[in-house]
């Protein structure tokens, strides 16, 4: 994963940051490109390299990286473990955390918690957090992020879509969403899906970075992480050259091209014969079982038909994969609907008739517009003007299942 930490040999602007006029021998830091005054995302061993560079002993890279990573320190005059002036030579020299405030966030019935994160340039991206309790009392808490501020795919059911598209977020601009999960709930992420906002593989450079510092730095193991994409083309290969033991969730929604396309405008530009085959051959190079997403509408892709269609474009392409089916979750001013539980059941029979193997994604968060982007949609088509974070609050209000 090392190589995955995009670098640079940019020197840094050792004037800004010296605290004392000593001759620095030391070679500078190698920073990411993407945001080289942001210390959210550099490893222990850049933070090192940045305090001798700095005039200031290793030790102090150690402090910075345990404040960040630990004990979660937003702002750099938070460090009260490092001397005054090494704080201030770091503010005037351009650096900054890389946190960002929570503009609100919304509480569902079931514990799922859903916050909007404000970003320096005033837009807003949602990440949710998603506790579940397992068998023996043990709490898993997952964290779906936010890899793009909206989307440009706009599949036609999905509410991200719908409230357009500004930009890629920045590798620490990710990372920081787990960390604020963490603070929320005060317990460690241990699952992270790249399945909030926007198509990771449109941003597969910063999904990248973001990737590895989650699994170095904030300790998530790579089989703990999934990537999700709904095919763009040449990605999926690119993405299994790096070899992760992270899982591939591919959105298929439909089991022909032609149905597809109605869900997915995108699927225009890469046939399902193409994601296919890039799929079977993402499990042949990485050893990794595919998850693919299938979204049910009622009475558009949620009949027994479809299913056995989509067993049998399954069976085409070998081993290696797992249907994982999603009852449409609903969002205000859609003309889809969800479908009624014996539908959904009479699907998973279909399909397990077929011996494939399917799960149900249990719905979390109906009544925190936990859909993604509904959040967003209620409070941003533009950029915010520079106002100060709403506290957090509580929803109530049910959406029918």
């Amino acid at each position: 994963m090392a190589a995955l930490h995009h670098v640079c040999t940019a020197p840094i602007a050792r004037a800004a940051l010296r605290v004392r006029a000593t001759a620095i021998t030391s070679p500078p830091v190698r920073l990411p490109k993407s945001d080289p005054r942001v210390l959210l995302g550099l490893s222990e061993q850049d933070l090192r390299q940045l305090a001798v560079d700095s005039g200031q002993k290793s030790y102090r890279g150690k402090q910075i990286y345990d404040l960040i990573y630990k004990t979660k320190s937003k702002e750099i005059q938070q460090f009260k473990h490092l001397p005054l002036a090494f704080r201030d030579a770091l503010v005037r020299g351009g650096w900054s955390v890389g946190r960002s405030p929570v503009y609100r966030s919304v509480t569902a019935a079931d514990g799922t918690i859903k916050i909007l994160l404000k970003l320096e340039d005033n837009r807003l991206i949602e990440t949710v957090g998603i506790p579940a309790e397992d068998d023996k009392g043990s709490v898993r808490l997952t964290a779906c992020v936010s890899s793009q501020v909206g989307c440009p795919l706009r599949c036609s059911f999905c509410a991200t879509g719908k409230g357009g598209f500004s930009r890629n977020l920045k590798p620490h601009e990710i990372v920081e969403q787990v960390l604020a999960i963490e603070e929320l709930f005060k317990h460690r992420v241990s699952n992270v899906v790249f399945m909030g906002m926007g198509e990771p593989m449109l941003n597969l450079k910063s999904v990248l970075e973001a990737h590895r510092c989650l699994n170095k730095e904030v300790g998530i193991g790579q089989r703990m992480m999934t990537i999700s994409t709904v095919g763009v083309p040449n990605t999926i290969k690119m993405l299994a050259s790096h070899k992760l033991q992270s899982t591939l969730a591919v959105s298929l929604h439909a089991p022909n091209q032609g149905l597809r396309e109605t869900i997915v405008p995108s699927a225009k530009s890469y046939p399902l014969g193409a994601l296919m085959h890039d799929c079977k051959d993402y499990f042949l190079q990485t050893g990794r079982q595919v998850t693919f997403e299938y979204t049910l509408l009622a009475g558009i892709n949620d009949k027994a038909e479809h299913a056995l269609e989509l067993a049998e474009l399954l069976h085409s392409c070998g081993r290696g994969y797992h249907v994982n089916l999603i009852p449409y979750n609903p969002i205000e001013g859609s003309e889809f609907r969800r479908p009624y539980k014996k539908v959904v059941l009479a699907f998973v029979e279909a399909l397990e008739s077929r011996k494939i193997t399917v799960s149900v994604r249990q719905t979390r968060g109906l009544d925190a517009n936990a859909a993604c982007g509904q959040l967003r949609n209620e409070f941003q088509k533009t950029p915010l003007l520079d106002l100060a974070p709403i506290a957090a609050t509580d929803e109530t209000k049910l959406l029918p299942v």
